[in-house]
């Protein structure tokens, strides 16, 4: 196959890809669930799962072996751009903004199912032997089971993010404990996941001690030298947006570039690179956010693709099936109940901890990163790989039933309080109007900040 024949492949795959996610996400939407949750359908219904089982096999005829790296490199700009974006809204103020109750939320829900997570791995591997990769030196050592902490640890800040202002719970005592614990946990998830790679014999870069030195010195040059440099070129009155944009984006993709070089993978400095990014007053500049995440939301359905031409339910067998039953029970109640525990713990009621424990269950696209970072290093094969992208789907997919179910066990409780009386004489039972709700969610509010203070 020539150049021009894979070009106008390649420029047609992008093409389905784009529309395919667009209709699913959007399907999605109107089933209130993420869009995110179709677009990932979207990339797997293109995979061998589904149009590869029809006859003739699409899957192979739409996306040739001779095409795919060009849309997986595609694809692995989208992850950078996406988590400059992620790093770039991490606001340290809205870190502090849970207080206590976001430090002990993220401690109980990270460590619970990560110490479970490590403990299989490294006590128990005979549970993965089935899903083994072939020939993977790590499957039984530090790397594998540090990354199946991380796996079943994680928590997807931006969907969180989302659904948090969906739901209309942006700036309650909910909200705003979730998004904090689901940043602090992300933090730690990188840093566990970049140790894990460090040393596993499948990166390109130096020796592991090499490797650590080496990445100490490009984030201590990253956040003393090049962030106080931008910082001073962006005050000046000269520093237009073009400008601004077209270093964002050269800051995203070199600090992507520096840490695969040094055997890590791109995607961790996409984040550096997010979070060394001047603000301006400590807030995002819209003039390079906006930009930033148009071009990752407009690539990152190729990302779902790549990932979905590695998934087939297929080979989940039943060893696989015992497996990812296994792993949806320490994934979701190993999040659910320590989240929901050290919420009352930190003084919040039982509604505010339901809502904290069913927004930090949501793993959504950060899994997915953290499992194509895995299966490109070699530390997991394709099946274990299947399994876990159905955890990813499943947490995610229940975030919103969770959710929906929280308040509504809320309005049982709240019964016909402040309702008007029929002329039957019986109270409406319907849902509390606005203006008692608005003022029930302030009255939290103040009582939660009181117990925190």
């Amino acid at each position: 196959m020539n150049t021009e024949s894979i070009a106008a492949i390649a420029i047609g795959d992008v093409a389905l890809i784009v529309v395919a996610s667009r209709l699913l996400g959007g399907l999605a939407r109107r089933c209130g669930q993420p869009e995110v949750i179709g677009q990932i359908i979207a990339g797997i219904a293109l995979g061998p799962t589904l149009l590869g089982r029809l006859p003739g096999n699409p899957t192979d005829r739409l996306f040739p072996a001779e095409v795919l790296p060009f849309l997986t490199v595609l694809s692995q700009v989208a992850v950078v751009l996406f988590m400059f974006v992620v790093g770039y809204e991490m606001d340290p103020r809205q870190l502090r903004r849970g207080g206590r109750a976001s430090t002990t939320v993220a401690l109980c829900a990270f460590l619970v199912p990560a110490g479970i997570g490590a403990g299989l791995a490294g006590g128990f591997p005979g549970l993965f032997a089935a899903v083994r990769p072939d020939g993977a030196d790590g499957a039984d050592g530090r790397p594998f089971w540090m990354f199946m902490a991380v796996a079943l640890s994680v928590t997807a800040l931006p969907v969180l993010a989302a659904i948090v202002r969906e739901r209309g719970l942006a700036g309650t005592p909910a909200g705003s404990v979730a998004t904090a614990a689901a940043g602090l946990m992300d933090v730690v998830a990188w840093l566990v996941l970049a140790v894990a790679l460090v040393g596993t014999g499948h990166a390109t870069g130096p020796a592991w001690p090499m490797t650590l030195l080496l990445s100490v010195v490009f984030v201590a040059g990253l956040f003393l030298v090049v962030r106080p440099l931008l910082a001073r070129w962006l005050e000046r009155s000269g520093a237009l947006q073009a400008n601004q944009r077209t270093l964002a984006l050269a800051l995203a993709l070199g600090s992507g570039w520096v840490t695969a070089e040094l055997g890590l993978h791109a995607v961790f400095g996409g984040l550096l690179a997010g979070i060394a990014m001047p603000r301006r007053n400590g807030v995002p500049d819209a003039d390079v956010l906006r930009p930033m995440e148009e071009s990752a939301g407009l690539l990152l359905p190729l990302f779902f693709v790549t990932t979905g031409l590695s998934f087939d339910i297929g080979s989940v067998d039943g060893a696989g099936a015992g497996l990812l039953f296994l792993v949806l029970a320490v994934a979701t109640f190993g999040k659910l109940l320590p989240a929901y525990g050290a919420a009352r713990i930190s003084g919040m009621d039982p509604h505010g901890s339901a809502l904290v424990a069913a927004l930090v269950n949501t793993r959504g696209l950060t899994e997915l990163i953290v499992l194509n970072v895995a299966l490109d290093a070699g530390i997991i094969g394709e099946e274990l790989f299947t399994i876990l992208v159905l955890m990813a789907l499943v947490t995610t997919f229940m975030t919103g039933p969770l959710i929906s179910l929280v308040e509504r066990g809320r309005r049982l409780r709240a019964g016909p309080v402040g309702k008007p009386v029929t002329a039957g004489g019986a109270p409406e039972l319907d849902t509390l109007d606005g203006r008692t709700s608005s003022l029930r969610d302030s009255t939290e509010k103040s009582e939660f900040h009181g117990r925190e203070g």
